[in-house]
């Protein structure tokens, strides 16, 4: 059969249905519309453009409003409760910051947050295990010309961050606005609502101690499980006076019937002398004083009198480790050196156990140490090398200097017995002058491109740009001592170095700061911060939030708590583990998958938490400075009547 031809078809064309149907007859509208908009006059088609476009930006400006409206209505019936609110079900994931600390963010960190909330939250990638600076650098240029676009006028990926503008336009000036302008800056509410959100950390810290590990050393919040270092409740006691300060009287009296009921010293255990005395000691000092509870004094008395044969030694040096059942001290299995913190970062606790005790014994071993190595030869300008030998009692390894590991303590220690002796002991003070000087001199330098001041290292005539996070304990040494007389460019020293510890975490892209960081000095250089690979790991120190404790004390600049508000929500970020505790993480430059070490250490509840507390509030007389000094493991100590 042929195919019909076209004669055959008989064409019926419907106006708006020809060769398309429905969609022609709405182009055939479009068109009708368009010849009624030609009709118009050029003034009304003005007049209606005009009213669109005022519609529009009425909208866009109404928008959040509504929509946060909406959003409020939805989450009216939820538990408000930070600690109560769940985080995301992909265990070993971190959360994203709570929604109470969320809301609680005052409108000084807006700015700041620009560059910050779009980062990636570690579930995104986790079975990720790839090299994480890859990562970095292929979403790098996006981001940087996201932050562009923003008007943010830096970014945590490298250049430096406008302190100011992050901060909401804070004054870097010490006391130089109005009470009016202070009271803008700070909501009425801001303290208490940081506070609770601080309170609420430490108990989510401690629930996890609680559930998975109580008794012991240390929480391990990712398996669910514990570590043991000397096998004496290290996180229990390093977090009493912490509980105390907090208000958080439930768990402390959890807490104190574990160490009336189950803490024993007589234990057949090695214990390193310095970390169980500002740990420990201090802690159960510390406690003593804040509760008047003579449960704590007898238990120091214990450990205090069981830690004094490490000083059994030809030299008087003590050394490194004793164990406490047996009575017996001895060096590490690898060598006879001692380092210099740990020989001299344990004056503040023996002096004052010796104080009440009225025992002088305790005073006496630790002053001999100081004594001796106010004599030794091998410093330079006051700095110390970061070993002593325990048997004939001289520095080894000379021509290292830093203010970092093995050495840091030292320098803080020297200015803190002066204040704790009542400012009476003169060596004391002509030590740490000394040695502040020698800073300057030898270890003070400038980096490129954005001239941050930092404190390097010396070995042997060679200069190294590596600053440990661990010397950022020096910002609120120096305010501390400008407080108590010293030179005013102190504290000048003091503010620059703290602007450098700051820039140590806004400048990595989950805004904490990696264990080591070292500065670019040549000409050229487009960042002021490199970080190695085996240096970017993250323990949840506390020494920038100790220094911007000492810098808002003395200041009262609203931009140092802006600063401890920022690092504590990143903690809360990338560090937060769901079922309980905060874990230390290996990779800051990594928001993805900052991967998770499984470790809680001990100072975080005793230190880092209780600083960002103290930091918070207003209240000098929560601890006054002029009646305390903190131990190097925030333990704070009273300063001794000048007639003692």
């Amino acid at each position: 059969m042929q195919p019909p031809s076209r004669q055959d078809y008989v064409s019926l064309s419907l106006p708006g249905l020809e060769s398309g149907g429905y969609n022609n007859s709405k182009q055939w509208r479009r068109q009708s519309c368009w010849r009624k908009w030609k009709q118009l006059s050029r003034l009304q088609r003005s007049l209606i453009l005009c009213i669109v476009v005022l519609l529009f930006i009425f909208g866009l400006a109404t928008y959040p409003t509504v929509t946060e409206h909406l959003r409020g209505l939805g989450d009216g019936e939820q538990d408000t409760d930070s600690k109560d609110i769940p985080g995301p079900t992909f265990p070993p994931l971190l959360p994203e910051p709570d929604k109470m600390a969320q809301s609680a963010l005052p409108e000084q960190t807006s700015q700041r947050k620009l560059s910050t909330e779009s980062r990636p939250v570690l579930h995104n990638h986790l079975q990720r295990r790839g090299n994480a600076s890859e990562v970095v650098a292929e979403n790098k240029a996006a981001v940087v010309k996201e932050d562009l676009e923003e008007g943010v006028t830096g970014s945590w990926h490298g250049p430096l961050v406008d302190t100011n503008q992050a901060t909401g336009g804070a004054k870097s000036k010490e006391k130089d606005d109005s009470p009016d302008d202070q009271e803008a800056k700070l909501p009425q509410d801001s303290e208490a609502s940081r506070l609770e959100e601080v309170r609420q950390a430490f108990r989510h810290a401690w629930n996890g101690y609680k559930q998975f590990s109580w008794g012991h050393d240390e929480l391990r919040p990712i398996s669910k499980t514990y570590s043991e270092w000397f096998g004496l409740g290290l996180t229990l006691i390093d977090a009493l006076d912490t509980m105390w300060l907090l208000g958080l009287k439930e768990e402390f009296e959890e807490a104190r019937a574990w160490v009336a009921t189950e803490l024993t010293f007589d234990k057949n255990v090695d214990v390193n002398l310095f970390e169980s005395t500002i740990r420990i000691l201090g802690g159960l000092l510390s406690t003593y004083h804040l509760t008047g509870d003579a449960l704590f004094l007898d238990k120091a008395k214990d450990i205090g009198s069981r830690l004094m044969p490490a000083f059994n030694t030809p030299s008087k040096i003590p050394y490194s480790d004793v164990n406490i059942g047996k009575g017996i001290a001895h060096p590490p299995r690898w060598t006879s050196d001692s380092t210099l913190s740990e020989v001299t970062s344990i004056q503040l606790e023996f002096r004052e156990l010796g104080r009440l005790t009225q025992d002088p014994q305790y005073e006496a071993a630790v002053d001999e140490v100081m004594k001796q190595i106010h004599k030794l030869d091998g410093k330079q300008d006051g700095l110390v090398p970061m070993f002593i030998n325990t048997n004939n009692g001289q520095f080894t390894h000379q021509g290292v200097y830093t203010l970092g590991a093995r050495a840091d303590s030292y320098y803080e220690y020297l200015l803190k017995q002066w204040i704790q002796g009542g400012k009476k002991d003169h060596q004391l003070l002509e030590d740490y002058l000394q040695a502040i000087e020698g800073v300057k001199k030898n270890l003070l330098q400038k980096s490129s491109p954005h001239g941050l001041t930092f404190v390097g290292e010396l070995s042997h005539g060679q200069f190294s740009p590596k600053m440990d996070h661990l010397v950022c304990f020096l910002p609120g040494t120096l305010a501390l001592g400008a407080h108590n007389g010293l030179p005013a460019d102190h504290m000048d020293l003091a503010k620059e170095l703290m602007e450098t510890c700051y820039q140590m975490y806004v400048q990595m892209e989950t805004g904490l700061s990696p264990e080591i960081v070292h500065f670019n000095m040549h000409e050229g250089s487009t960042r002021d911060i490199e970080v190695k690979l085996a240096d970017r790991h993250n323990l949840l120190r506390p020494e920038t939030v100790e220094s911007l404790f000492y810098l808002y004390r003395f200041t009262e600049d609203h931009k140092y708590q802006e600063w401890g508000w920022e690092i504590l929500q990143n903690f809360n970020k990338y560090t937060k583990v769901p079922s309980g505790g905060y874990t230390s993480i290996n990779n800051v430059r990594d928001p993805e998958y900052p991967s998770p070490r499984d470790k809680m250490e001990s100072f975080f509840l005793g230190e880092t938490l209780k600083y960002l507390y103290l930091l918070f509030s207003h209240d000098p007389d929560l601890v006054s400075l002029d009646q305390y000094v903190f131990n190097t493991e925030a333990h704070p100590l009273p300063i001794w009547p000048t007639a003692a």
